[in-house]
């Protein structure tokens, strides 16, 4: 099944956020969504998954996702917010089983089906040697895996994952892009917001750059990730180069930017 956006507008608060935005995702695809901090990427994520009120159509396959209810549309799309902090008393192994809710409800039990794919989601995650853990006493890090691993665990055909590498260390970054590209490997649909602009070249088929609630570019890594559009959206200058893996880029300096004063 495809996801398609097609002229997603939002307003908050009397401001709009979104506009006009129309995207895809294929299954099997990673999508990168980039942009400065407020250009409407979280938003984008909430408005598919219903949380917030929106204009246009979001489809995935032959469903409409605002059409549906919120149990059919977790079967459907697995949302992984920003937020990292787990405040539930549980163990790390049923934090976890969460995600099984929309297949299996409150009144019934794990069976060995909702059990096996837990324990899989874990070890994706590289969480399953803190199955048995109180999930409140562990690291930042570690609960955003263990809340990306609950994500994972709803087995569902498109994962949304809001900065899923936010706040972890270079190895589990590393780690947790290759998971998301092993699902993608499986035929899920992938969308991912970054800032990590080396990551998101070299772990994404396809980025969506995201400007004051617009899109501003959309295509491969490398027509995307070019001077002047790190420039124009991010006000940086950076370094770009290649090795055998993809592009490297590293933000150098500020972009003086015309009508901005200096100690804004």
């Amino acid at each position: 099944m495809r996801l398609v956006v097609s002229n997603l507008s939002v307003t908050l608060s009397g401001r709009k956020v979104l506009r006009r935005v129309s995207l895809s995702i294929s299954p099997g695809e990673v999508v990168g969504l980039l942009g400065p901090n407020g250009a409407g990427k979280s938003t984008l994520m909430r408005a598919i998954v219903s949380q917030i009120r929106s204009s246009g159509s979001i489809t995935f396959g032959d469903e409409s996702l605002a059409a549906l209810g919120d149990r059919d549309r977790a079967r459907l799309v697995a949302y992984l917010p920003q937020a990292r902090v787990i405040g539930w008393q549980l163990s790390v192994r049923n934090v976890v089983a969460l995600g099984r809710l929309p297949w299996r409800g409150f009144a019934k039990g794990p069976g060995d089906h909702d059990r096996a794919v837990c324990e899989e989601a874990m070890r994706l995650m590289d969480v399953a040697y803190l199955a048995d853990r109180p999930a409140t006493e562990l690291s930042g890090g570690e609960q955003a895996r263990v809340l990306a691993a609950r994500a994972v665990a709803q087995e569902t055909p498109l994962l949304l994952a809001d900065e899923p590498a936010s706040g972890l260390d270079p190895a589990h970054q590393i780690s947790m892009m290759q998971a998301l590209r092993r699902l993608s490997a499986q035929g899920r649909s992938v969308l991912v917001s970054l800032h990590d602009l080396t990551l998101a070249a070299r772990w994404c088929d396809r980025l969506v750059l995201l400007k004051d609630g617009s899109i501003a570019d959309e295509g491969p890594p490398e027509a995307v990730l070019t001077s002047g559009n790190l420039q124009d959206v991010f006000n940086v200058s950076a370094h770009i180069a290649q090795d055998e893996n993809g592009l490297i880029l590293a933000p150098t300096g500020l972009v003086e930017q015309r009508g901005t004063h200096s100690g804004q």
